[in-house]
């Protein structure tokens, strides 16, 4: 008894902060590290290339780099890197946030409203890499709080319908503690906001395919209520959107863009995607003819109906200004950083000056293998080798307007009034003048809402999502993906180029495969059909 009694005399407490460096008891409590935490945070978000290789698995683009085309021609499999490196993407930026939301509260000094909504901000994130996870992968884990070792090696699946209950749950939590676009300073712009987080409950209900009365109510508050959620417009000018400086950072139609700044925070993938003779590297992911074809005349028809006025051996004029937007043509006008015209020729054998480096020409490890590049994107400040400090729209407006008008269509409730101010007003915006473009149709609405989508949202990765949620891919992705009319036998498959044969098989691909790593350290993770 007396040796007990000394040994609790002679205790102390052992849970002493170190003084010489933060620690789990000290590092919250400074405000900085918070803040430094948060921002930490916003860079896990998302990235150029999560958000620019989607279109090379879609019917939009074709890619020779290595996992893309691996997974676009069907030849993926569950030791598939791309599977493993974005599943482990998402699930680090799920470690980080709930790192974030277990600790905030020893905070003592920052106002309680600042802690809420900084908490807010980061169930927006959990939620945006849970949807993510559960589009590619379906059933997945949800880690709601910071897991141990041991239960991360024991987490099971969670069904898909209770990932999106969980999702929308975060966000209708969140939302209240977020403030409104017009409540941001000019140095938060980029700060996650009450539009955003109903942009991502709107995609996350429109992806369910049976949740479209809870699309429609969404979107009406993001259109009807823009006092409360945030004064949101179309920008006048399509392109500006993405290639002007000063458009793309400040503008009504982004309501969450991936954010950054010249010389600090850069992206570079534009260098494989333009011309080499205006500056670019490689053509790593050039865009289908497929793509091109689904572009309208301005007098509002498709290419193949009858009195489009479509030209086969003249293309790509009185088409759909977008098109000029997005895609480099053959004989296209390259406007220069200094307004200076660059004339593209990609027709083999057609550049006055030779050898000609944007040719197309079978086999090239250089040029585009379907003799289109991208304009898209384009940043005319951009630093040498094409380093944009531009940002990346993850939500917009348009957006909004197109998943608002394709849910009033499928409820059966679309009419002149809706289409005016969704497809009627993208129109407009893109440039369109003709009446007959302008004009609601009575037909086929399905078919002209998705094309317009496609053509609205292209290089923006979300053509892969819609082919797969529209449980169309079975068809877009099997057979082979084309480029311009210059093949060298004009008798097969008329003419137009192909780049890669595709194989889509549905019974497996519209999943992907767990990643093996993950099933060998977690023998509770279950397997994708077909892997």
């Amino acid at each position: 008894m007396a040796i007990a009694v000394f040994a609790l005399a002679g205790c102390k407490k052992l849970d002493i902060a170190p003084t010489d460096r933060f620690s789990d008891l000290t590092f919250w409590t400074v405000d900085v590290n918070v803040t430094n935490a948060l921002n930490n945070n916003y860079s896990l978000l998302y990235n150029s290339s999560l958000f620019f290789e989607p279109e090379a698995l879609s019917d939009n683009a074709y890619s020779p780099s290595g996992d893309l085309n691996l997974i676009a021609s069907g030849n993926a499999n569950a030791l598939t890197a791309k599977f493993q490196n974005d599943w482990a993407s998402y699930y680090r930026t799920i470690k980080s946030v709930n790192i974030f939301l277990e600790n905030i509260d020893q905070n003592k000094t920052l106002p309680a409203a600042t802690i809420a909504r900084m908490k807010a901000e980061n169930q927006f994130m959990r939620a945006f890499a849970l949807f993510n996870l559960t589009k590619w992968y379906g059933d997945v884990p949800i880690p709601d709080h910071n897991l141990t070792p041991e239960e991360a090696q024991v987490i099971p699946r969670s069904s898909k319908d209770a990932v999106n209950a969980f999702i929308i749950k975060e966000l209708e939590a969140a939302i209240p503690n977020l403030p409104s676009k017009d409540q941001l300073s000019a140095s938060e712009n980029g700060r996650i906001t009450k539009g955003a987080a109903l942009a991502l409950e709107m995609r996350t209900y429109l992806y369910q395919g049976n949740k479209m009365a809870e699309v429609v109510a969404v979107g009406e508050k993001l259109i009807n209520n823009q006092s409360t959620y945030g004064s949101y417009s179309l920008a006048p000018s399509y392109s500006a959107l993405f290639s002007d400086p000063t458009t793309n950072k400040t503008n009504n139609e982004s309501l969450l863009s991936l954010q950054y700044v010249p010389t600090v925070r850069t992206w570079q993938n534009f260098w494989d995607f333009a011309p080499r003779t205006v500056g670019g590297r490689v053509s790593n992911m050039a865009p289908t003819q497929e793509l091109v074809d689904d572009y309208i005349m301005l007098n509002g028809k498709g290419i193949k109906e009858s009195g489009s006025g479509y030209v086969e051996t003249n293309p790509y004029i009185n088409r759909d200004p977008r098109l000029t937007a997005t895609v480099v043509y053959d004989r296209y006008q390259w406007v220069n950083a200094n307004n200076t015209i660059k004339t593209i020729y990609i027709r083999p054998g057609s550049d006055p000056v030779q050898p000609g480096l944007d040719e197309y020409s079978p086999g090239s490890q250089s040029a585009s293998a379907t003799a289109y590049y991208w304009r898209k994107y384009f940043d005319p400040s951009a630093l040498s080798s094409f380093v944009s400090g531009n940002n990346l729209h993850l939500f917009r407006y348009a957006e909004v307007l197109l998943s608002y008008a394709e849910a009033k269509n499928s409820l059966g409730q679309m009419d002149a009034t809706i289409w005016a101010k969704t497809i009627g007003a993208l129109r407009a915006r893109a440039g369109f003048t003709d009446p007959a473009a302008l004009a609601y149709p009575t037909a086929d609405l399905t078919n002209i809402i998705r094309r317009e989508r496609r053509a609205e949202m292209a290089m923006e990765g979300l053509r892969v999502d819609d082919i797969r949620r529209w449980r169309t891919a079975e068809i877009t992705m099997n057979g082979f993906a084309h480029g311009a009319k210059f093949a060298t036998d004009q008798t097969i498959d008329n003419g137009y180029i192909r780049t890669q044969q595709r194989k889509f098989n549905p019974q497996r691909d519209y999943l992907w495969a767990v990643p093996s790593s993950e099933r060998s350290l977690n023998k509770n993770l279950t397997q994708n059909p077909g892997y």
